[in-house]
């Protein structure tokens, strides 16, 4: 027999597909591919997995899927629907764990949004829609305002203008060399040493700098500024969402991005401890002289502001979205630090903070104009602490086991206050993590 005569024509092939295909669940299928695609698309973006679960349940229902189940965790989705005695499971993997709350924003809007019935392909239109906005700032904008934000944890620290310029501008460059790498696909934990080497020695070589043409300021290298140089680096988001779905009893996805973060914050704290070497590190605490309560409030609540402001923004959000966070963020962390200055122990004071945060976030938040968590991640962000976390590492790296497990408690009750803060903040303002359902 000839090939000709062995090999299936056109149409031959076109009737066995049409066959199969009218043996399969093709509106299921359909349905399930669009619900699996809205929650990759939320999780890519970098919410939580109970906000994806609600996401795909509610555009479950709008099709009509008559039941629908998922299994989320950060890198993988497992999803299964059914109609009448079918069902379909399908399964999605998510390998992006950037953040852009723009798209976020736009994706609980949709799911607000929905109609009581749908199609799918009105549900992909609208997908394609979200997925075809682009960044909203350029990207030295995106650099320029990790370097305010770092800036201003220098403030909060107790740097004076000069280590504050100079942080600014390290971490502007190592915002934008960890851009340029993760665009180019390369590992995320080697992009994180490189960018905090990059910030960390040009922070050290302009102070370096200085000191060669000006003999005025001290021109110590003081961990404060060093360290706040590397702080665009905090994996605030991971950190924050895998407390939460820790709190929602999504523990495997918790612990995914409560791992990775610490992760990142290990890589970048070797680059931190490298550079050091080959510096004069100063560790001692900046001793901040008190003005008057005006004073100390104003040099509180502006930086605080700022450096919420910075963050929002680094993570595409809306100019109104980071404005709001960034008042909440700044009246959250005054009130904090006036607190802590009163005498009130920092994890109380973390936490009362941290629940006035999710409580300001759930009222601003009010009629859908955002999602909660846009608000509440960024605010809380200026309250992690970041310099402890580091020189912790660095004391570890260092041999100095006693300072490293000191900070590293520091650091657990801090960050365990702050998740109590916006739990309870959750309980207060949502009923559905008061029910549990």
């Amino acid at each position: 027999m000839s090939d000709e005569q062995e090999r299936p024509d056109d149409t031959q092939v076109r009737s066995v597909n049409e066959i199969e295909e009218s043996l399969e669940p093709v509106t299921l299928i359909e349905q399930s591919r669009v619900i699996l695609r809205v929650g990759r698309m939320m999780l890519a973006a970098g919410t939580a997995a109970y906000r994806v679960k609600q996401a795909m349940a509610a555009v479950s229902h709008s099709l009509g899927v008559h039941e629908h189940s998922n299994h989320v965790s950060m890198t993988a989705i497992s999803a299964t629907s059914h109609r009448g005695k079918i069902f379909r499971t399908e399964v999605t993997e998510n390998r992006s764990f950037a953040v852009n709350v723009d798209r976020l924003a736009h994706l609980d809007r949709m799911r607000r949004t929905l109609p009581e019935r749908t199609s799918p392909q009105e549900v992909h239109r609208a997908l394609d829609e979200i997925e075809g906005r682009g960044a909203l700032y350029p990207g030295w904008v995106n650099s320029a305002v990790a370097g305010v934000a770092c800036g201003a944890f220098a403030v909060l620290n107790g740097g004076v203008p000069w280590e504050v310029l100079i942080v600014f501008l390290a971490a502007m460059a190592g915002q934008q060399v960890r851009r340029t790498l993760a665009h180019r696909h390369f590992n995320t934990f080697g992009v994180t040493l490189v960018a905090a080497a990059v910030a960390t020695a040009l922070y050290a070589a302009g102070i370096a700098l200085v000191g060669a043409v000006t003999s005025g300021p001290d021109l110590t290298i003081h961990a404060a500024g060093y360290i706040s140089s590397v702080l665009f680096l905090l994996p605030g988001f991971a950190l924050i969402t895998g407390a939460l779905d820790m709190a929602k009893n999504d523990v495997q996805s918790g612990i995914q991005r409560i791992v990775y973060a610490t992760m990142l914050v290990m890589a970048a704290g070797v680059s931190v401890w490298a550079v050091s070497l080959v510096t004069s590190l100063e560790t001692a605490p900046r001793v901040v002289e008190h003005a008057s309560l005006g004073v100390d409030l104003l040099l509180w609540a502006v930086p605080s502001f700022l450096g919420v402001l910075g963050f929002a923004l680094m993570f595409n959000s809306p100019w109104r979205l980071a404005l709001t966070a960034a008042g909440i963020g700044g009246v959250a962390n005054t009130a904090r630090l006036w607190s802590v200055d009163a005498g009130l122990e920092i994890q109380a004071a973390t936490t009362l903070a941290c629940l006035l945060v999710g409580c300001l976030a759930a009222l601003a938040a009010r009629g859908g104009r955002f999602p909660v968590i846009t608000l509440s991640v960024p605010a809380v962000l200026v309250m992690i602490p970041g310099v402890p976390a580091h020189e912790a590492l660095v004391a570890l790296n260092s041999g100095d086991y006693i300072s490293a497990a000191a900070g590293m408690l520091e650091v657990s009750v801090i960050m365990v206050s702050i998740m109590v803060g916006l739990v309870a903040a959750k309980l207060v303002t949502d009923r559905e993590w008061a029910t549990g359902s």
